[in-house]
């Protein structure tokens, strides 16, 4: 079953998707992540400006990842938002959580184990993308901001597919 698993899921891989909500969460604190040595809170324009973010989709984003308590935020003049924890400490499979929900390949319920599957074939499938979406949450717990801004600065090995195992 293992190597029947592997394969199945190396099948799947390239076809799973993050939201543009989660991949433009992901960019707004990599970007803060990057500027981090910056004294004070980045504006949310500036964060827009750098990544090339939609401003207002953008604010509704962190105000998610606030919630999240994955950034702080300040008011007024020289206001804007800084991680609320060392970018070493925040892993990608929060961010995508906080604003995406549970990271699955889509709710499809669980598997019966008992034999007695509703129909024909479903439960073993059930099982199957259950567990690719456990390798893709495991995966996605094995970056920090962190590690992306040291690849984004060229100071990191870059990820890449051959590292997968």
């Amino acid at each position: 079953m293992q190597l029947f698993t592997q394969s199945v899921l190396g099948t799947y891989a390239g076809r799973v998707r993050v939201s543009t909500r989660g991949d433009y969460a992901c960019r707004a604190l990599l970007s803060l992540a990057l500027h981090q040595e910056a004294s004070g809170p980045t504006s949310v324009r500036d964060i827009a400006e750098r990544t090339g973010l939609p401003q207002p989709y953008l604010e509704q984003i962190l105000l998610a990842l606030k919630g999240a308590g994955l950034v702080k935020s300040k008011r007024g003049v020289g206001g804007g938002y800084v991680l609320s924890r060392p970018a070493s400490e925040i892993r990608l499979s929060e961010v995508i959580s906080a604003v995406d929900g549970p990271i699955t390949l889509g709710d499809f319920g669980q598997p019966h184990t008992d034999g007695s599957c509703d129909h024909e074939g479903q439960c073993v499938l059930l099982a199957i993308w259950n567990l690719a979406g456990d390798h893709m949450r495991k995966h996605l717990e094995s970056y920090t901001l962190d590690d992306i801004a040291n690849a984004a600065r060229g100071t990191a090995a870059w990820p890449d597919s051959s590292t997968l195992h």
